[in-house]
C-alpha cells in the first residue's frame, strides 16, 4: 500500500529540498558555453532568462541539444549558435495557466505538478526571479533522507 502524500512529506515544502541555486543563461549564450556550464554542475536543464529584465523566457534541455548535435541528419545547429536557436520557450499566450512553484509550495503539490512535467522552475511569488529547478529525483532523494 502506497504512503499517502501528506504522510510521506509531513508538511515539508520546496524549501526543504535544499535545491542548488538555478543556473540561468541568456538567449545570446553560445550553445557550447551552456553545455559546458550544465556538465560542470551535472544539470540536465538550464533556465533561460532575459539579459535585461531577468524574466524567465524558457529553458534549455541538455539531452535534446546533445541529441541534435549528434544526429546524422546534418542538424542546422552548431556549438557557436546562440541558445535562442534551440531553447524551449514558455508559452505566455493569454488563457494558459502558469503554475507558480515557490519555496513555500507544499511537496504534495510539487509531486502532483511533476506527474505531467519533467521539472519545475522554482520562482519567487511574483515570478520575477528563478531560484532553482526541482525534479522527481529531488523528491525521491528527500524521502530517502527523511526517516519514515
Amino acid at each position: 500500500m502506497a504512503t499517502p502524500p501528506a504522510a510521506k512529506y509531513r508538511g515539508a515544502t520546496v524549501e526543504d529540498l535544499d535545491l542548488p541555486p538555478a543556473l540561468s543563461i541568456s538567449p545570446s549564450t553560445p550553445i557550447s558555453t551552456a553545455l559546458t556550464m550544465a556538465h560542470d554542475r551535472d544539470y540536465s536543464q538550464l533556465t533561460v532568462t532575459s539579459s535585461s529584465t531577468r524574466a524567465l523566457l524558457g529553458y534549455l534541455s541538455v539531452p535534446k541539444i546533445e541529441s541534435l548535435l549528434q544526429s546524422s541528419s546534418g542538424s542546422a545547429i552548431k556549438l557557436s549558435d546562440p541558445v535562442s536557436k534551440v531553447m524551449n520557450r514558455f508559452d505566455r499566450k493569454k488563457g494558459n495557466v502558469y503554475k507558480v512553484i515557490t519555496p513555500n509550495t507544499a511537496l504534495e503539490d510539487l509531486e502532483e505538478f511533476l506527474k505531467n512535467e519533467e521539472f519545475a522552475v522554482v520562482t519567487d511569488e511574483g515570478r520575477r526571479f528563478v531560484l532553482g529547478v526541482a525534479t522527481r529525483g529531488d523528491l525521491e532523494e528527500f524521502t530517502k533522507r527523511r526517516p519514515a
